[in-house]
């Protein structure tokens, strides 16, 4: 077993580990190849130079390397934002922003499209109130919370605004007395002389 010395310099080639056959046959069976047996993990020898993994030159295959080596970001004019991970949390802030135009009655919002799909690419923050607005624009210790649903769900004003509408949409949509169910004029002898048959 001879090593042959690289030309230039060292070079660097991974040990490759032994392969135990277990099928129990003879100690004459030849082992398998690591690069076979193993899959994209080892490079054959052929494919590395002086001991390192080149790219190919087929320029699809280096695209499509290339394509999965790129962050994922919103581009240059958006100053490369990168697409955060979305929790639980972050999503339900997300559907209460697009439905922001439902939560107050006095607020107008502009409709965001009409895709009902949520953002890929956004940043959260935190406001931070000036001194000059400590009575009269900030939110005391008690009323913050972790997130904006559950600021929503703690705030008063807001929770007796939806009890009333509630109220006002179940009053519409229930059946008035027993209005509904009485049957008037001549097709009531009709149905009546039908259920007798």
């Amino acid at each position: 077993m001879s090593e042959t010395a690289a030309p230039i310099g060292l070079s660097w080639a991974p040990k490759l580990p032994s392969i135990a056959t277990t099928s129990g046959g003879s100690k004459n069976e030849s082992a398998p190849m690591p690069s076979t047996a193993q899959g994209s993990l080892w490079k054959p020898p052929s494919e590395l130079v002086d001991g390192m993994f080149v790219p190919p030159r087929d320029p699809r295959k280096v695209n499509k390397l290339t394509r999965k080596s790129v962050k994922d970001t919103s581009g240059k004019g958006w100053f490369d934002m990168p697409a955060p991970s979305i929790t639980p949390e972050l999503k339900k802030d997300l559907e209460i922003l697009q439905l922001r135009h439902v939560i107050d009655p006095k607020r107008h919002f502009k409709r965001s499209g009409k895709s009902k799909a949520l953002p890929k690419y956004f940043q959260v923050g935190t406001v931070v109130e000036p001194a000059s607005e400590f009575y009269s624009g900030r939110l005391t210790k008690r009323e913050r919370k972790t997130t904006l649903v559950d600021e929503l769900l703690s705030d008063q004003s807001l929770k007796s605004y939806r009890m009333r509408k509630v109220r006002e949409i179940q009053e519409s949509r229930t059946p008035g007395g027993n209005q509904k169910w009485k049957n008037k004029g001549k097709q009531t002898l009709k149905r009546a002389k039908d259920r007798r048959k």
